[in-house]
């Protein structure tokens, strides 16, 4: 199972991959970049359920190992901290961009030059 789910992790990061790098809109390109966000958390999340450290298996289910084992989901809760900080900024620059330039496409955009 830890298989596939790391392969769907890694098909959804392609998809994302392939969204920043062929879309010319921003919004589609900030839209692909959380896309490849989720796919990390996919595997984070994933990592954790199925791999387990030795010595958290051999202690036995108690309240310190249990903690112990939620590190993929607490690596995920940050990761999805990042995502929403890095939406909030992108979109402030979006705004920006569209007041000053009057276009969302990514080839028209050259900031060096006014």
């Amino acid at each position: 199972m830890l298989e596939r789910l790391l392969i769907l992790s890694a098909i959804v990061f392609c998809i994302g991959m392939y969204g920043v790098l062929s879309r010319r809109n921003i919004i589609a390109m900030l839209m692909s970049i959380e896309l490849m966000f989720n796919a990390v958390n996919i595997a984070l999340v994933a990592i954790s359920r199925y791999v387990t450290p030795a010595a958290v298996r051999a202690a036995g289910p108690t309240e310190a190992n249990a903690a112990s084992v939620l590190t993929g989901q607490t690596l995920a809760a940050f990761v999805i901290v990042v995502a929403a900080a890095e939406v909030a900024l992108g979109l402030a620059l979006l705004i920006t961009l569209v007041r000053q330039r009057d276009t969302v496409d990514i080839t028209q955009v050259n900031l060096l030059r006014r």
